[in-house]
């Protein structure tokens, strides 16, 4: 295991998260699309875990993909994510976890921009976002 990793039991998650966060990070839950924080937020800036703090995301690579949820081209490193099969729902999607403490952040799609043709479809209540100074 990575000196990196944040790992807590689902006692101290529920007490240090908002029942949404804890209900969208660790019991993998969604918000409704164009009733969220960040979905239309066009400052610049980070966006970071609100679980654990890591960067996650940058504003350069948000952009609107009419879905109503933030959504980014790619993620601000290869290290910053995880990506893990999901079959909930009869479907098949790909997960989009955080690396350092494993929330779930949303799901990743083959019908985003240039450069990366990925949308990156995250829940605003998984991230924090910090406007560049």
């Amino acid at each position: 295991m990575s000196k990196d990793k944040v790992t807590k039991t689902e006692e101290e998650w529920k007490r240090e998260l908002t029942a949404d966060q804890f209900r969208i990070l660790r019991l993998k839950g969604t918000e409704l699309p164009f009733h969220n924080a960040y979905y239309d937020n066009k400052r610049k800036g980070r966006y970071y875990c609100a679980g654990c703090g890591k960067e996650l995301f940058s504003s350069e690579t948000k952009f609107d993909s009419g879905t109503g949820w933030p959504s980014f081209s790619g993620p601000i490193s290869e290290d910053a994510v995880e990506l893990h099969d999901d079959k909930t729902f009869r479907m098949v999607r790909t997960e989009v976890a955080c690396a350092r403490c494993g929330s779930h952040l949303g799901h990743v799609f083959d019908d985003g921009p240039g450069p990366t043709g990925k949308r990156y479809c995250m829940n605003s209540g998984s991230l924090r976002f910090e406007e560049a100074k």
